[in-house]
């Protein structure tokens, strides 16, 4: 006699009875419109209008908005320019918030001032960033993670990534130091007093490595790490941009034989002339890095340069995400009146989005797939992205299957984006699960987590899923 397979509803009741209790939860899973419909068809729903933290899957919004507002040939441009005063010859740097911009694209720039014949400069340097304004860090940024780079200050005046990169050594016998290394040609200064522990003196004096940040863009290291034969990399997060322009500046204009003689200061009052020019790669590439490996410089300095665009002022935080919601509604009609938005990445604590929302802005990637080209620069389970060593996806069937953004912060673990099921149908799943804290286990023994147990039941049995037999309807 044949077994029917269980109804799909209570197969997904089941993978979310995997995860701690406790958690909140949201999930959609739905078929995308066919035209001429602008709806998707609801396949399953599980608290579709809470809002919870979207964590990194608020840049698909910050995607879609800048891939309607701004041109497709869209670049950040970083000009020099001569002071149009002759009576001194100022240089003016004028930064519009490229965050990809790096040590040696100002040195490409410097080097075009000097095929100029420019070989001595005694005025001053202006660093302008006056297209921004307002903080660099939004509302909601927890102030210890401050110090590491995904919470790289969103400035105008950015400079390799406003990131640092560095290790930690702790090979030696435990209740010795730890010592710390930075490339020599690195404008910051970091300092260790963390000692070397066993695991059990680690536990015993509930001491981890704490990393202490302060604005002269020098940083301490404290507490404990465990002995261990190779270093740990560490990334630090520069807190004075314009300090770290200024003096990697000087480091540049000497090692190419420029003299100097004034000051750099920062000024967004002075004009001149353009003489040399640095354009970033275009947006597709932009937009591309972004949502394939979780930039968050990239989606925040995007979300400023929307609210600069659009309104017609300087950019920030509060019209970068005022933007957002205004293109997006007037654009796509996606209505985002009850979202949190506070920054462009995600990364604030503060941001709420339901899955309804985020539903349909997947919805409008799919049915616009080809005047926006997104969907591409979506990570694909065990194959890019943040999505290329996700451990519920490595494996067949979801393996190269699901092309999703994720998002991930204390206690959320998120997707939003697309699966292509066994039948070849492609569902849109939206999975928003907040406060996901289980509860340690009293004995150390390696278990899967269980975020990693849900998802791959819960995709599994999409993939699997007769769509034919189950109850659908418009939204």
């Amino acid at each position: 006699m044949a077994v029917t397979a269980p109804p799909l509803h209570a197969n997904i009741t089941q993978s979310l009875a995997l995860l701690p209790s406790g958690n909140s939860s949201s999930v959609i899973v739905a078929q995308h419109a066919v035209p001429p419909k602008k709806n998707p068809t609801l396949v399953w729903q599980k608290n579709p209008q809470q809002l919870r933290a979207p964590a990194s899957t608020q840049k698909l919004l910050t995607a879609l908005a800048a891939k309607l507002y701004l041109p497709s040939a869209f670049t950040f441009n970083t000009d020099i320019e001569l002071s149009t005063n002759k009576a001194k010859q100022d240089l003016i740097i004028r930064f519009n918030g490229d965050p990809l911009f790096s040590r040696k694209d100002l040195t490409a720039l410097l080097r075009k001032v000097k095929l100029q014949g420019i070989n001595r400069l005694e005025g001053n340097i202006y660093l302008d960033g006056s297209i921004f304004n307002g903080y660099e860090r939004a509302v909601g940024w927890p102030w210890d993670i401050l110090g590491v780079c995904y919470s790289a200050p969103s400035s105008s005046i950015s400079l390799e990534h406003n990131c640092v990169q560095g290790a930690i050594y702790s090979n030696k016998k435990e209740g010795q130091p730890t010592r710390v290394h930075v490339p020599s040609h690195q404008p910051i200064t970091v300092t260790t007093h963390a000692n070397i522990v066993s695991k059990a003196q680690k536990k015993s004096q509930f001491c981890d490595l704490e990393l202490h940040a302060l604005p002269d863009n020098s940083y301490q290291l404290n507490g404990c790490l465990l002995q261990r034969e190779k270093p740990l990399p560490l990334n630090f997060a520069i807190q004075d941009t314009e300090a770290f322009t200024q003096q990697v500046l000087l480091a540049e204009l000497k090692r190419l034989g420029i003299r100097f003689t004034g000051e750099i200061k920062r000024s967004d009052d002075h004009q001149g002339q353009r003489i040399a020019r640095h354009q970033s790669v275009p947006l597709p590439e932009l937009l591309e890095i972004m949502l394939k490996d979780s930039d968050n410089l990239i989606a925040d300095n995007l979300a400023k340069t929307l609210g600069h665009y659009y309104f017609k002022q300087p950019g920030n935080f509060a019209n970068g995400t005022a933007a957002i919601k205004a293109i997006l509604s007037d654009q796509a009609g996606i209505d985002l009146n009850n979202a949190v938005l506070v920054d462009g990445s995600g990364l604030s604590r503060n941001n709420r989005l339901t899955a309804e929302q985020l539903l349909y802005v997947m919805n409008y990637l799919i049915t616009h797939d080809q005047q926006l080209a997104l969907l591409a620069a979506l990570p694909v389970a065990n194959e890019s992205g943040t999505l290329r060593y996700r451990p519920s996806l490595r494996k067949l069937p979801l393996a190269g299957n699901l092309t999703a953004k994720s998002g991930s912060l204390y206690g959320a673990y998120n997707l939003a984006g697309v699966l292509k099921t066994e039948s070849g149908q492609s569902l849109i799943v939206i999975q928003l699960i907040n406060n996901y804290h289980p509860v340690k286990p009293l004995e150390d023994k390696p278990m899967t987590p269980a975020i990693t147990q849900f998802e791959k039941a819960f995709y599994e049995v999409l993939y699997h899923a007769d769509l034919g037999a189950t109850d659908t309807k418009a939204l």
